[in-house]
């Protein structure tokens, strides 16, 4: 971790640390209070941020009575098995959180055999991370989780191309499009020692507006956001498997499916980009009727806890991704910190499934489901 902060982070769990609100509450200590505020806050007046949890706790649940449990979590996807619906999210600038950064985020996803999705931001170089996953992996005996890596498109097509050949050949596994942070605000000033470290050499474009100039629209920046003749480009200069998060709109979906893509992210970012957009668990189920089971489908925004996967899955997702419960583990007690948050997910996760008579992620199914309240 980056700058002065009261209290470093812990070298064993306490037994106090039981969920991930627990991990949340306690992150604020090992953290620079600007580093706290740029992983917390939300755009605008922060209601998509609130609705991103919200929403989740308008769904009730409904349990099968004296159900078999023999059962379990793991699941196929994108050819590969996953010993549950849980991946970690792309998340920038790791080592905000903790001097390992996104290198004990990879160790404990590989130990807990989780898949990860890899910043254009990170703070580590994708090779490395790739490598940290690969060597713990044989340590272990067993593949390395599975890594995918998170594109933001650059202005210079070159650039983008040169990010997808070396994710390719740190042996990613997908390439992930996000289309929906083109125009995000500026963050913090990164402090020293912490950068985008896989953009080094590249052009950063930013709009820095002035009275009777352009704002935005018209200009460079707005010029270089994801158009679907990028998709259609990405498509054509790589075979691995292309995801696209962000997306909101039904309609969208079954397009970027029809251009290729083989997965779907909904997505609004941690409520960061655009306040006023539904939450994540509202529009799943809408893109899932759109596009009809052609490709997987996973939920980012607001997971929290166990039952919040259950509900993922039972509208349609194929899985979920935890964003900022990483940096909250990551900043308190680093690689086992987020290896315990993992663990606590999925303990959560198996318990939820016992409790409504569900032993497989394929007995999750809408009349699971109630509407609370209202």
């Amino acid at each position: 971790m980056v700058g002065d902060v009261s209290h470093p982070p812990l070298s064993a769990i306490p037994e106090d640390l039981r969920s991930l609100a627990d991990y949340e509450l306690r992150a604020a200590q090992h953290l620079t209070p600007e580093a706290w505020r740029h992983i917390q806050e939300g755009a605008g007046r922060e209601i998509t941020l609130y609705e991103n949890r919200a929403a989740f706790d308008r769904i009730g649940l409904l349990p099968r009575a004296m159900a078999d449990l023999d059962g379990g979590t793991r699941i196929e996807l994108l050819g590969r098995s996953h010993a549950s619906p849980i991946l970690l999210a792309p998340i920038a600038y790791q080592r905000l959180a903790h001097p390992d950064g996104e290198l004990a985020a990879v160790r404990a996803a590989t130990a807990l055999d989780t898949g990860m999705v890899v910043s254009t931001l990170a703070s580590v170089t994708i090779e490395d991370i790739a490598a940290a996953a690969h060597s713990l992996g044989r340590e272990l005996e067993r593949p390395a989780a599975p890594l995918w890596f998170q594109l933001y498109l650059q202005p210079e097509r070159e650039h983008s191309l040169q990010l997808v050949r070396r994710a390719e050949a740190a042996g990613y596994e997908a390439i992930v499009l996000t289309i929906d942070a083109a125009l995000k605000p500026a963050g913090m000033t990164l402090p020293p020692g912490v950068d985008a470290v896989n953009l080094a050499g590249m052009p950063r474009p930013r709009q820095v507006s002035v009275p009777g100039g352009r704002i935005l629209l018209g200009t460079p920046l707005t010029d270089a956001a994801p158009k679907w003749a990028d998709l259609a480009w990405l498509r054509g200069v790589t075979t691995l498997p292309i995801l696209v998060k962000g997306l909101v709109l039904g309609e969208d979906a079954r397009r970027t499916v029809d251009e290729g893509a083989d997965g779907l992210i909904v997505s609004n970012h941690g409520g960061r980009v655009l306040d006023g957009l539904p939450s994540a668990i509202e529009l799943i189920q809408s893109v899932a009727e759109a596009t009809q089971g052609r490709v997987p489908l996973l939920l980012d925004g607001g997971v929290r806890q166990g039952t919040d996967v259950v509900k993922a899955l039972a509208l349609g997702a194929a899985a979920v991704l935890v964003g900022r419960p990483q940096l909250h583990a990551l900043a308190v007690a680093g690689m086992p910190g987020v290896a315990h948050m993992i663990h606590l997910m999925r303990t959560e996760l198996e318990a939820a499934m016992a409790q409504l008579g569900c032993p497989s992620v394929a007995m999750l199914t809408p009349d699971r489901l109630v509407a609370l309240g209202g």
